[in-house]
């Protein structure tokens, strides 16, 4: 029998005669070239500095090491037209309180910078496109985002100066007047001890218009009335924050708070915010639902927020009743609660302001809220555990009617409306709807109500354990390869552009930093519920829009799976540009996603002042998902240096 092609004979006899020594040897040569063009396709190489050990200014990254590649220089992915050396990627922050400033190589330039004016653009948010929009309930406060063809596409510049913020828990006192170089608020909140200007820096008295002696002062005041110290209170919402002292310094009490104020004439309450090391994102009570899920916080508060609770058949109020928890508190101080003594001091009389208040209340009650309590300048509400009760009261108190086939959680432009969301169905009057919560922080881990309820689809208990799991060891990767993740005060403000479950921030629950976990809206969006119940913050999002954030506001941001997920929905650049104006200088960028897409991105990325690096997956080479990490370089309005 022979095998061959036509016209020869291939005895077997010879086929399976012994190679070689020089056949072995191309064989070997041929392995070992493919064996390098394919590692260095799939993430390139990283070594250790001359000496062998780790450089305290770099990153350690562990992958494959290979003779043939210098141990001083790390090999940055490319899309198959060859790779470029570079040394390993520098995640420190140079521009710190101690003002060391460290150059980094001059990068090619795709992108063009913004002009000036652009410094502190806000693209859903921008004050002249706002204009067009009605003044009628503050609607032109609310997002209106640019069309495509209206938007940015260059680089969002720092004002000269800029330096990074300083650490936390100092940043929540000072912050560098050049990096939000705004005096409006200094005077006209003056006399209310919000902030004041000390030669270079901010400082934050942490004074508030309705707590002259300190938020902290105010918050125990708080706390004698109901339970913030036995971990019951988790979650808690600010409207109308001005620059979040309230939240601030709830941090140290281990509640979390959402702060939130519109961009408006107090120029900068927000930005001040996250300047400070505290979340806080751009939003008004106007015509649109908040971005949180129904039940989402334990608290909501209003101090002198200036927002018309009664008005709109109390739409305002409505929906604070729609995201508090069964159970939940709502915090009011300011006008009208004890005008008796401040009526003079409001401007206002006492017909008008015991109006007010009347009308607040039956608004309250007509939400079955019950009054816990009003001592001095403070009142307090409680929503119920559930409906029950209310919904009996509905025979004989027809307004504001329960709402019927509207989704709860739906939140993304959604229309207010003038009806009670009702809670989950129970059996018992002494039942908490919708499942009762743990207190802070068993809730963390704990599997949420949603889930063992089996609310949300094809999520069980045990998936939901995996995932904690999960990301604990992914966290642990990202701390392996970023140094500076363990480094105390190098990050504060984090985002998580695809929160999932929020399992990357309950990974991080015990740094000194926060996540602000948002949840695409082209995705699995009823996980936002989800992140709430377990104690984290976070909102929906679309990634082909601006986000409700001023420029330079995270430190870090953490994308799995983003550019997967809007594939074919909007430009790749377009997120890319938004992740670039959100970001810090020396920020970080951590992205997880198929090798392809990751090369498609550096491509983009090279041109933007990023320095980035593809390395591989935390569970080795051969998976298809990388990583590729990024440092954004530093630059500013004017710096012809980074041209």
């Amino acid at each position: 029998m022979a095998v061959g092609v036509p016209g020869t004979k291939l005895h077997l006899s010879s086929v399976a005669r012994r190679p070689t020594l020089h056949q072995l040897a191309a064989v070997a040569v041929l392995c070992s070239v493919s064996y390098l063009i394919g590692v260095w396709h799939h993430g390139g190489f990283s070594a250790s500095p001359p000496g062998g050990t780790t450089s305290p200014v770099s990153v350690a990254i562990t992958t494959p090491s290979v003779p043939c590649v210098s141990p001083n220089v790390t090999v940055l992915g490319g899309g198959g037209g060859g790779g470029r050396l570079a040394p390993p990627l520098d995640f420190r922050a140079h521009h710190t309180a101690e003002g060391t400033e460290v150059e980094s190589a001059p990068a090619k330039r795709t992108y063009e910078a913004c002009p000036a004016q652009y410094s502190e653009y806000t693209p859903c948010e921008d004050v002249e496109r706002s204009l067009r929009f009605p003044r009628d309930r503050l609607m032109y406060r609310e997002r209106h985002c640019p069309s495509e063809g209206e938007r940015l596409r260059c680089l969002v510049p720092a004002p000269q100066g800029y330096r990074n913020p300083f650490p936390w828990p100092t940043s929540r006192d000072v912050a560098w007047f050049a990096n939000v170089p705004h005096k409006e608020l200094t005077v006209e909140k003056a006399v209310q001890n919000w902030i004041r200007v000390d030669g270079d820096k901010f400082r934050f008295p942490g004074g508030g218009t309705m707590f002259p002696h300190g938020a902290g002062a105010y918050i125990d005041d708080i706390g004698k009335l109901i339970p913030l110290h036995d971990g019951s209170i988790r979650t808690a919402l600010d409207t109308g924050c001005g620059v979040a002292s309230w939240g601030a310094y709830l941090l140290s009490r281990d509640i979390l708070v959402m702060s939130f104020a519109p961009r408006d004439s107090h120029e900068a309450q927000v930005q001040f915010a996250l300047e400070r090391g505290v979340p806080a994102m751009i939003g008004v009570l106007s015509s649109n639902r908040l971005t949180y899920p129904a039940r989402a916080f334990d608290m909501a508060h209003c101090s002198r927020c200036l927002i018309p609770w009664q008005l709109y058949d109390g739409l305002y109020l409505i929906e604070v009743d729609r995201i508090l928890r069964p159970g939940g508190y709502w915090i009011l101080s300011g006008p009208p609660i004890n005008w008796k003594k401040h009526w003079k001091g409001w401007q206002r009389t006492t017909e008008d302001l015991n109006a007010e208040q009347q009308a607040i209340e039956a608004v309250a009650k007509s939400l079955c809220w019950k009054k816990i309590k009003e001592v001095g300048d403070i009142a307090i509400w409680q929503k119920p555990t559930n409906h029950i009760h209310c919904k009996a009261s509905r025979r004989i108190t027809k307004s504001p009617p329960f709402c019927s086939n509207k989704n709860p959680d739906a939140a993304w432009y959604d229309k207010m409306e003038a009806c009670i969301t009702p809670l989950p169905e129970v059996s018992d009057i002494k039942k908490v709807a919708g499942g009762e919560l743990k207190k802070w922080p068993q809730r963390l881990t704990a599997v949420p109500p949603r889930i063992a309820s089996g609310s949300i689809a094809g999520v069980t208990d045990e998936m939901f354990l995996e995932d904690t799991k999960l990301w604990r060891k992914r966290v642990g990767h990202y701390k392996s390869v970023i140094s500076q993740f363990g480094q105390k005060g190098r990050y504060r403000n984090l985002l998580d552009m695809n929160a999932h479950f929020g399992g990357f921030a309950a990974a991080l629950v015990g740094d000194p930093m926060w996540v602000m976990n948002m949840v695409p809206t082209v995705g699995n969006s009823t996980t936002l519920g989800v992140i709430y119940e377990r104690g984290l913050i976070g909102n929906y999002q679309d990634w082909c829009e601006g986000m409700s954030t001023y420029p330079r506001t995270y430190d870090l941001i953490h994308a799995d799976s983003v550019f997967s997920l809007y594939k074919d929905r909007c430009e790749m650049d377009s997120i890319l540009l938004e992740m670039d104006r959100i970001l810090r200088p020396e920020g970080t960028v951590i992205i997880r996603d198929d090798v392809d897409i990751l090369v498609k991105i550096k491509s983009i990325t090279d041109g933007m002042r990023w320095n980035s690096q593809v390395v591989d997956h935390e569970d080795g080479p051969l998976v298809r998902e990388k990583l590729l990490l990024v440092v954004k370089t530093y630059w500013t309005l004017g710096d012809e240096k980074k041209q």
